[in-house]
């Protein structure tokens, strides 16, 4: 746990989760998770989100003593539970609070935690709320990345309070933000993981962040940003349509074949100027797959015929890729087959519509030969061509 004074009668509450190693079920954390929570003391006392159920015992003893034990209101940034998940105890253990949140946050927060509806308290989209000798304004941000979020800014302190929006996975001992290479990848993972679906969304959200005046990030996941340029231009790269001079390659291979085309794929494209991302999905990191989705020009995915279809783990990375949404510009198949089946059609017909080119696939019957890979060869020369005609090389 870190607690640290940001301004004059704002603290914020970091709850470190160390051994975190899972979130949702789904996203690896390979470095924890921090739950943050934010005390405003003033003629009215705000808290903005509070922290994971599991921390309930710890947050509430450190909110009685920091509070004076008093809390007048509970801010709901976004309802789920890792920020949600305390506020049934804080609304026992303060008997006069009330919950703050959006027309659709209460609603949810009904639902999902059984929060009695006359303990709330429905904000409009730019109502401002005074605590006393400041005022905090409540700001929708829907799909970032639920339909019910929205942002807090302190406007006197000049503190924005975004909740899951420039998160970061990474339990750390510091409260500040070194804005080192560690972070940068750390906040990408997150955003490839959690947010990059909802990029347009974002992309219209960060423009009303850019026009207030921040002097302070204090997101809900991972450190503050006392240099808030940091975290919002690398937000602003990740949301843009450029895309980079990469290739990933998520592939599996079950008797040597496809491994063998990703070999020599990987190899022409290296000798052509193209970075290659080769990614073994049955030893792969998928929050590691994810990150390297954000701004690769191109996708290749490389399955062998399982019956008469794709490999399920290739199944499951294109599934990933139609639900991430990355901003690839181009997709390939390569892959084999014994006897027959719909392997491809399998793939093609799951991938998302919209601007994303199919290139022309390379299908092996049994083990690659030399027309093989004379045809991946062609496919490399396609990819350099295609990338030439977005300035990437």
């Amino acid at each position: 746990m870190v607690i640290r004074e940001i301004t004059k009668n704002v603290h914020g509450i970091i709850m470190n989760d160390w051994d975190r190693r899972l979130f949702d079920e789904l996203i690896p954390l390979p470095d924890g998770t921090t739950y943050n929570a934010y005390l405003i003391k003033d003629e009215k006392n705000v808290l903005v989100d509070t922290s994971d159920p599991s921390k309930s015992e710890k947050f509430i003893r450190v909110l009685k003593d920091l509070s004076g034990g008093r809390i007048d209101y509970i801010v709901s940034n976004h309802s789920e539970q890792d920020h949600s998940g305390c506020i049934p105890r804080v609304l026992e253990e303060f008997s006069g609070s009330r919950v703050i949140a959006s027309d659709k946050g209460v609603s949810l927060l009904t639902k999902l935690l059984h929060i009695p509806e006359e303990r709330c308290m429905k904000v409009a989209d730019g109502e401002e709320l005074s605590t006393g000798s400041r005022r905090l304004r409540f700001m929708y941000a829907p799909w970032v990345h639920w339909p019910e979020t929205m942002i807090t800014c302190d406007i006197d302190d000049r503190i924005l309070f975004p909740c899951d929006l420039f998160g970061s996975h990474l339990a750390t001992s510091s409260f500040y933000a070194s804005c080192n290479e560690r972070l940068y990848s750390s906040a990408k993972r997150y955003y490839a993981e959690i947010m990059m679906p909802f990029r347009n969304n974002i992309r219209k959200h960060l423009r009303l962040v850019e026009n207030l005046d921040i002097g302070i990030i204090a997101p809900s996941h991972g450190p503050v940003y006392n240099n808030p340029d940091f975290i919002v231009s690398a937000y602003r790269d990740w949301v843009s349509d450029s895309v980079k001079n990469e290739v990933v390659i998520p592939y599996v291979s079950m008797h040597g074949s496809v491994a063998r085309m990703v070999d020599f794929f990987v190899d022409s494209l290296i000798r052509k100027g193209i970075e290659a991302k080769p990614f073994n999905l049955t030893a792969t990191d998928v929050g590691e797959l994810a990150m390297s989705l954000v701004d690769a020009a191109t996708v290749v995915l490389g399955t062998p015929t399982v019956l008469t279809g794709p490999h399920p783990s290739a199944v499951y990375a294109t599934y990933l890729f139609k639900v991430l949404r990355p901003k690839t510009r181009f997709i390939s198949v390569i892959g084999s087959f014994g006897w027959g089946g719909n392997m491809l059609k399998s793939i093609t017909d799951m991938l998302p519509s919209g601007n994303l080119e199919i290139l022309s696939p390379v299908i092996v019957n049994g083990y690659p030969g030399n027309p093989d890979f004379e045809s991946l060869e062609n496919l490399a020369k396609t990819i350099l061509e295609k990338h030439k005609e977005l300035n990437l090389l």
